[in-house]
């Protein structure tokens, strides 16, 4: 057994806020973008199965962002990823999910557990003195939190600044007040934000913004931390020999870094395509269609025939297939437009047909449990599946009860669930076709 332990120390924050829509994920890339521009190595993390923010807090760094949660990922994962960031990094940061207290686990549970100081963002517009008390509720809330700072976030001018500022308690100081600025401002959709290959001039953007935060003092590193953590062992060479395609383009994007680390780790060889603009698959042992945003893009997956021929042809040599959200609606046989209603033609792997919801469909963190591991992960979709194809199985929601279907068509498996590859090995490399006699 591995017990092999490192630890690093360097400047921490777990950024965080009150709840959605303070604007600390751009708070979060400007202050990495600030610190990089100064010649600093930062490390950027996101706290819960977000694929979003991940691509523009990457960008902002320079440097690689896992998503980091304490049960998704685990809690022995994510002291391993911080504490080997620290062995470089001259500053680390969390961004948090959601408010700081909601979840179960939460960023709270985890600034805790790693101990590194939570630093709120609160959007301070269209308030005053209340700044302060939202602040004391946060410092008060529980008592083996830190929060000794935060920043006030788009104040209208310097005297609502000093509000802010003078509303805290004695031993809560302000870090610095962000004013409205639309440097801050990125656009989004259904899903949360666009994805930083879409968004024109986002290095710009993120240097602007630097700028501001610069002007507002934010520039001075957080406090030391000490970060410790066993090493984990390596994983079986499980997909020794094994070829992998993977699509990745604007139609398909939701991918884990920590996920492909894995199948590399376990020996495949990994083969990007897009099927947006490629009219072949790379020559590959087996297929994955992650998450994204298909429905955006169905004209052009239909009038790809030359892409629907190959991935047919796939299937039809028995080779696996692993389509997770984006992946199983392109999987289906239809799926109707949302912009003008016309129904595009799909891979037809599976029978059925999707469409787009009003609202979100599903959200929260599950497990698919099998009797080669648990495969942990989440789920979060806006749009619906008709089919008559029972469900070979379902994933597990964390509170016990029902969650999302998996189809078995073939060598297709297929689902709205995403999984974190790296809490099942051995099931996931099954997904990918390894031999059963090789799982041991």
């Amino acid at each position: 057994m591995n017990t092999q332990t490192i630890t690093g120390t360097t400047a921490a924050a777990m950024i965080t806020a009150p709840g959605s829509g303070h604007g600390k994920s751009m708070v979060t890339a400007a202050l990495a973008r600030l610190h990089k521009n100064e010649g600093r190595n930062v490390r950027v993390f996101k706290h819960g199965p977000d694929y979003l923010d991940p691509m523009v807090l990457e960008r902002a760094s320079g440097n690689p962002v896992y998503q980091v949660h304490g049960w998704m990922t685990g809690m022995d994962e994510v002291r391993w990823r911080l504490a080997e960031a620290a062995q470089t990094a001259d500053l680390i940061l969390v961004e948090g999910s959601m408010g700081l207290f909601d979840g179960d686990p939460s960023t709270a549970d985890m600034a805790v557990a790693c101990g590194i100081p939570a630093l709120p963002v609160i959007g301070a517009n269209a308030m005053g003195q209340t700044f302060g008390a939202i602040a004391l509720g946060l410092a008060r809330y529980r008592d083996d939190l830190e929060v000794k700072e935060v920043i006030a976030n788009r104040t209208g001018s310097g005297y609502h600044a000093h509000l802010c500022k003078e509303s805290l308690p004695e031993d809560i100081s302000l870090l610095g007040a962000i004013p409205r600025n639309e440097a801050f401002d990125i656009p989004d959709r259904h899903l949360g934000i666009v994805q930083a290959d879409e968004i024109t001039d986002l290095d710009q953007q993120l240097d602007a913004a630097a700028e501001v935060l610069k002007e507002a003092g934010l520039d001075q590193l957080p406090a030391q931390v000490t970060l410790e953590a066993t090493v984990p062992e390596q994983p079986p060479k499980l997909l020794e020999g094994t070829t992998i395609a993977i699509a990745k383009d604007a139609a398909f994007a939701f991918i884990y870094r920590a996920n492909t680390e894995l199948l590399e780790a376990m020996g495949a060889q990994l083969k990007f395509f897009s099927p947006l603009a490629d009219k072949e698959l790379p020559n590959a042992d087996a297929l994955w269609l992650p998450g994204g945003y298909p429905e955006l893009h169905g004209k052009a997956i239909a009038d790809n025939k030359a892409m629907k021929t190959a991935i047919q042809a796939h299937h039809q040599a028995g080779k696996p297939i692993y389509a997770e959200c984006g992946g199983l609606m392109a999987c289906t046989e239809t799926m109707t437009d949302p912009e003008d209603g016309t129904e595009h033609s799909l891979y037809a792997l599976m029978p059925g047909k999707v469409s787009m919801a009003p609202k979100l469909k599903a959200l929260g963190i599950q497990s698919l449990n099998t009797e080669n591991g648990e495969l942990r992960g989440h789920t979060f979709h806006h749009s619906e599946l008709e089919t008559e194809l029972e469900p070979a199985m379902r994933t597990t929601k964390k509170n016990g009860s029902e969650g999302e279907r998996v189809f078995k068509q073939g060598s297709l498996t297929a689902s709205y669930f995403h999984g974190y590859f790296p809490t099942a090995p051995k099931l996931v490399a099954e997904l990918f076709g390894a031999e059963p006699s090789k799982n041991v």
